[in-house]
């Protein structure tokens, strides 16, 4: 799925992770992320849950075009472990 947000904050995140869920229940769980400009820690949020949603259907999330601000979010918050594309990144 692409995201075509420049943004992801608390004013879009809702829409965006019911669009998320409703893709991976469908069968896609990889999440284009280039088009993305600027988040806030609702981003961090959304991966999270987009990540749970994934792993409870037994997929495997997989993230493309993350911004560097959103992986520098995640690790101030202490959660990009959890998040196999900053692992990978980082690792």
């Amino acid at each position: 799925m692409k995201i075509d947000a420049g943004s992801i904050s608390n004013e879009n995140a809702a829409a965006l992770l019911a669009a998320g869920i409703d893709a991976i229940r469908a069968g896609d769980a990889q999440f284009d992320l280039s088009a993305v400009r600027q988040v806030d820690s609702s981003a961090v949020a959304l991966l999270l849950a987009w990540q749970r949603e994934a792993q409870a259907r037994g997929a495997r999330l997989t993230l493309s075009g993350l911004p560097a601000a959103l992986g520098s979010l995640a690790t101030l918050y202490g959660v990009d472990e959890l998040i196999p594309a900053f692992r990978q990144a980082t690792g």
